[in-house]
């Protein structure tokens, strides 16, 4: 019996530690790469998800611009009772049981209450309407188009989010990284004081100065840790995901040899591939549609229309007649106060908008490209001096430190010394990042950042 108890108990706790294992296992982050963050956040981005949405309202409206040039039916069932003696002798009469008695005065001036069930189909079809209908097509495809590029420019956008949020979390990782590594040289230079001090070859005061810089640079620690859950938790957010999903970029920060753009041929290609200013030139081809509509209201209407009916004393068929009527209506608006000239003037003035609109769209697209571009190629320059300045910073820091183990320099020529190699350090990580986050701000700006650009990829 003991045995078989102690056989449970052995498999209970393998159990257990297997479930302790899986679940630690589930918690441990998974590798991200840029690529796979962009794909998640162009099914999951909630933006997108809205701008998706656009795309099938606008998809809608074409269908229902066109809906116009079907004809249009309609059914209604109507139950009716009364004594009113129009009433009653019109019902008779469709209902096809008129009698000679009814001519009698006193049934034509106080009949008895009467029911009628009334089942009718009729129809209408405009045949002509000067053309309306079909600008109104027009119109509906060219604002179909119109968001359609407006979701590839949040496209583009979504994925600028997602690039910049990604090195966000390889700059934070990055600064944690430096952080660290300052609060250990920190460390040794307080060792060395305490070292000093402890010798009598230093002064209180250089001891707590030192104690002061390491004090000052765990709180950097802290920071840059607290810096870090932000920028994952921002990642995040641009992918459409949990704000504590787990996971780990699968790089670490670190320079990147990207195509040198050429301005001329980067604004080029802006002006004929950003989705904006495609949206604007559609919008524009949509509003001269309105124009043409607005003209189309003065000239004539042509209708079809038709019907059939069934009256019947009950709800069930039978015991009453049909009828049916059909005809064609020719319409021509005389005068309308000038509310149709009003209309076209309106639909004018919003065509000369949207022409000055894509006018200055493309003079701020121009504008967003120059200054993406410098951007991009001050921070490329940048990196080669920060580059050089760490290498300085360090050797200088080296040196200081050997001048103060020998009682050759003070400590804060050394903290002096510390503070400007770790400086050093942040310039250069922040400058490869903002090389990084630029280029792709370039190709925004150009049009032509997707999920296969070379920030991306590379």
């Amino acid at each position: 019996m003991k045995g078989l108890f102690k056989a449970l108990l052995s498999v209970a706790v393998t159990w257990v530690s297997l479930g302790a294992a899986s679940g630690q296992q589930e918690a441990q982050p998974s590798s991200l790469t840029l690529q796979q963050a962009v794909n998640i956040a162009l099914e999951k981005n909630p933006l997108r998800k809205a701008a998706i949405a656009d795309t099938k309202v606008a998809s809608a409206g074409v269908r229902a611009a066109r809906s116009f040039l079907m004809p249009h039916l309609s059914f209604s069932e109507t139950a009716t009772r009364g004594d009113d003696p129009v009433y009653v002798f019109g019902s008779k009469l469709r209902q096809q049981r008129f009698a000679q008695a009814d001519f009698t005065l006193n049934k034509l001036n106080s009949p008895l209450p009467l029911g009628n069930f009334s089942t009718r189909f009729g129809g209408t079809w405009n045949l002509f309407d000067s053309f309306a209908t079909w600008h109104g097509i027009s119109q509906a495809k060219q604002m179909n188009e119109a968001v359609g590029h407006q979701l590839d420019r949040a496209d583009q956008e979504i994925v600028f989010r997602v690039v910049s949020s990604y090195y966000d979390v390889r700059l934070a990782a990055k600064e944690l990284e430096v952080a660290e590594q300052s609060a250990n040289t920190a460390q040794a230079i307080m060792d060395r004081s305490q070292a000093r001090f402890d010798s009598g070859l230093t002064v209180e005061s250089d001891l707590l100065t030192a104690k002061v810089r390491m004090a000052a640079r765990q709180q950097e620690v802290i920071r840059a840790r607290n810096a870090l859950e932000v920028a994952r938790a921002q990642l995040n957010t641009a992918m459409g995901m949990p704000l504590d999903s787990p996971f780990q970029t699968t790089e670490a920060l670190a320079e990147r040899t990207l195509p040198a753009p050429v301005l001329a041929e980067v604004e080029k290609q802006a002006l004929g591939n950003r989705p904006d200013l495609k949206r604007i030139a559609s919008e524009e081809a949509a509003q001269r549609q309105s124009v043409s509509m607005a003209k189309s209201a003065f000239g004539p209407r042509v209708n079809a229309f038709a019907g059939w009916e069934m009256d019947n004393p009950t709800f069930v068929a039978g015991g009453g007649g049909n009828n049916w009527l059909g005809g064609i209506e020719v319409q021509f608006d005389i005068f309308q106060g000038g509310a149709k000239r009003a209309e076209l003037s309106r639909q004018r003035a919003l065509e000369e908008k949207v022409v000055a609109m894509k006018q200055a769209a493309s003079d701020v697209v121009r504008l967003e490209v120059r200054r993406a571009y410098y951007e991009t190629d001050a921070n490329r320059q940048q990196i080669e001096v920060a580059r050089a300045a760490i290498a300085q910073a360090q050797e200088s820091l080296r040196i200081n430190q050997d001048r103060y183990d020998s009682g050759l320099t003070t400590i804060t020529d050394l903290l002096a010394a510390e503070d400007a190699a770790h400086l050093s350090q942040t310039d250069y990580w922040e400058a490869v990042y903002h090389f990084q986050t630029s280029y792709a701000n370039l190709e925004l700006a150009s049009g032509s950042l997707n999920p296969q650009s070379p920030v991306v990829m590379q």
